[in-house]
């Protein structure tokens, strides 16, 4: 089951999210009036975005949770956005697209030869799609940090055992399912980008770690938690060590 994401709070902290986006938008080349796939929309930062070079286009702007979706209509709101609530590993469209772009999903997607398999259905022959997301060696301090946590509170190890809710692949992991999927080009690779976020305990709690939060569930222990993990990275201002998986493939 998809995690439920804080979508108010997600839109609020993100920026440095859509940074990271940019060069991924500006690497898809448009000509206005294509309808093009938002893969995991979040807050709708990077729709509105995408909608800026669609003047006579659409949006379909896909995401798992409903905190999120809500969070994009209220930024976005253009009837030339379609909003759908759907897990992209099994997504259907009724009519195919002309391109995917997707940022800073695809690594929480547990099926990845799912994720590509549908992706590849949801595009037009010769479509494009343009993507980044978490790869290989991503966020490794933090993962490094949660890891000395859990070793040093059975309560919270109690709570979360050997939970791990990413898929960092590496590019030729990552190939091999879109050539798997039918896709006909494709150019992967990875890329170093340091994150500074000014409030680290909500970037943490909201970003990196929320499905952590989650599955603790209890408000006091996941706050010790999230508190102790940004203790060990050495507190704000955060920086946290980010590889990107960038993608490019042609269906």
């Amino acid at each position: 089951m998809s995690r439920e994401w804080d979508g108010k709070t997600y839109d609020r902290i993100s920026g440095p999210m859509q940074d990271m986006a940019g060069p991924v938008l500006a690497r898809l080349e448009l000509r206005g009036g294509e309808t093009v796939v938002d893969a995991g929309c979040g807050s709708g930062r990077v729709t509105e975005q995408l909608l800026a070079r669609l003047p006579e286009g659409h949006v379909i702007a896909v995401d798992a949770s409903v905190d999120m979706l809500s969070a994009a209509r209220k930024r976005v709101g253009d009837e030339r956005v379609t909003f759908v609530q759907a897990d992209l590993a099994a997504l259907e469209l009724e009519e195919p697209a002309d391109a995917i772009l997707s940022t800073a999903t695809f690594h929480w997607i547990a099926d990845q030869a799912a994720l590509y398999w549908a992706l590849h259905g949801a595009l037009k022959p010769g479509g494009r799609l343009v993507a980044q997301c978490g790869g290989e060696g991503n966020i490794l301090d933090v993962r490094e940090a949660v890891a000395a946590v859990i070793a040093a509170d059975p309560e919270i190890a109690a709570k979360l055992g050997d939970y791990y809710p990413w898929k960092f692949l590496a590019p030729d992991e990552t190939r091999g399912h879109l050539q798997a999927a039918g896709f006909a080009e494709a150019e992967v690779w990875l890329q170093d980008w340091t994150v500074q976020a000014p409030d680290g305990r909500t970037w943490l709690a909201t970003i990196n770690l929320g499905g952590h939060v989650e599955r603790i569930g209890d408000s006091a222990l996941a706050d010790r938690f999230i508190a102790a993990v940004h203790e060990h990275m050495g507190g704000d201002p955060l920086s946290i060590a980010y590889v990107r998986l960038n993608i490019d493939a042609t269906a």
